[in-house]
């Protein structure tokens, strides 16, 4: 989702706001995704916020000031939520930017998304799992998903959404990442958030790469940028190591005897090739030192507040509390933006400029401001 730009003339001070706040308004969904972090189902858990309720929360997301964060609107699969469109309008009417997270299913009909457009809206974000059918689908849990993903692809950039494609890395489609860069390309997709995985909801069955693993897909998503695509990623705060790095790279040098990259790299870096040629512009992924509640927040169903979906640590509520009062003096929010971190990551020389996975941290340790398992550096640093 949009990152916002801190760099420039009205510089956003994170102490104060963020730039996404991810609002969970339903847990309901009808795919039984393997690695979902909501562990969603296929009907609202009681005590979500209600209709009433979720006014209010957008008045209060408006009450951070200006310029206010983004609003993403996501679940669970937000288009099973009832008065999604009244949620969409109001958002507007307080001069939030609004963007949709949903699911695809049947409810993600065009006609029905024409109407969100009428208001404004115009980012949405649509998750795709793998370059084939019978890795998305065996992700998503449905058969034909593959093939109804895109097509809902092709008709959003048509109907003129900025469409930013969600793609969460595990080891059952690592090997894939360049297909998927290289159908974005196709499709003409402009932005592409690459999730890396934490083990919380079903997603603690699913496994996730290894620290070596996580710094060769960084270095090539840096390469696939090069191709037309904005990258970001979510969980790997390391990726913006990466992406100083490169940028310091002399023309010509290779990343993999540079960096001591290993054979996924080669094979990734490869495939791409392959599939797109040679690099045609400079690296597009921006470096905005974001982490888990720091420039995000997020607010589940029953309006828990939490550093973000993937940290299950809770802050608040905002059915008792204003929720920029819960970001402004969190402890641990304070802690996090301090980077009072421990193990490597309180050493770390990017402990700013990265400051690890506070998700992966916790889901690793049961210590928020523990060090991130899935980040190399600090061990070579050390060798």
């Amino acid at each position: 989702m949009p990152d916002g730009d801190p760099s420039g003339p009205g510089r956003l001070d994170f102490a104060q706001r963020p730039i996404l706040v991810f609002w969970e308004t339903t847990r309901a969904c009808l795919l039984s995704c393997r690695h979902c972090r909501a562990s969603a189902i296929s009907r609202p858990l009681p005590g979500e916020l209600s209709p009433a309720e979720g006014q209010a929360l957008l008045r209060q997301v408006a009450a951070f000031g200006s310029p206010p964060p983004v609003l993403v609107l996501t679940g669970g699969d937000c288009l099973m939520r009832p008065d999604l469109l009244d949620l969409a309008a109001s958002g507007r009417s307080l001069g939030l930017r609004v963007c949709l997270s949903p699911s695809v299913t049947p409810r993600l009909a065009r006609g029905r998304l024409a109407r969100f457009r009428s208001l404004g809206v115009r980012v949405i974000s649509i998750s795709l799992d793998g370059a084939r059918a019978c890795t998305h689908d065996a992700v998503r849990g449905v058969p034909g998903h593959f093939d109804r993903t895109l097509e809902a692809l092709r008709w959003l950039i048509e109907d003129g959404f900025s469409v930013q494609v969600n793609t969460t890395v595990m080891r059952d489609n690592v090997e894939e990442l360049a297909d998927v860069a290289a159908l974005l390309v196709a499709l003409g997709v402009p932005t592409w958030e690459v999730f890396f995985l934490v083990q919380v909801g079903r997603g603690e069955r699913v496994a996730q790469l290894t620290p070596a693993e996580n710094e060769d897909v960084c270095h090539f998503l840096v390469d696939a940028s090069r191709h037309g695509v904005l990258v970001r990623t979510v969980e790997a705060p390391f990726f913006r190591r990466v992406v100083q790095a490169r940028r310091a790279l002399e023309d010509g040098a290779s990343p993999r005897e540079r960096f001591g990259l290993g054979e996924l790299y080669r094979r990734l870096q490869q495939r791409l090739t392959g599939l797109l040629g040679p690099p045609v512009r400079r690296p597009a992924a921006p470096s905005v030192a974001t982490r888990d509640g720091m420039g995000v927040v997020f607010v589940a169903h029953d309006g828990a507040v939490f550093p973000s979906g993937f940290l299950p640590v809770p802050l608040g509520n905002v059915r008792t509390e204003a929720l920029a009062e819960v970001y402004r003096h969190s402890p641990l929010l304070q802690a996090i933006r301090h980077g009072r971190f421990g193990g490597r990551c309180g050493g770390c020389e990017f402990r700013t400029l990265c400051g690890g996975s506070r998700a992966r941290a916790f889901a690793a340790t049961g210590d928020p401001l523990g060090e991130d398992p899935g980040c190399l550096y600090g061990v070579t640093a050390a060798a």
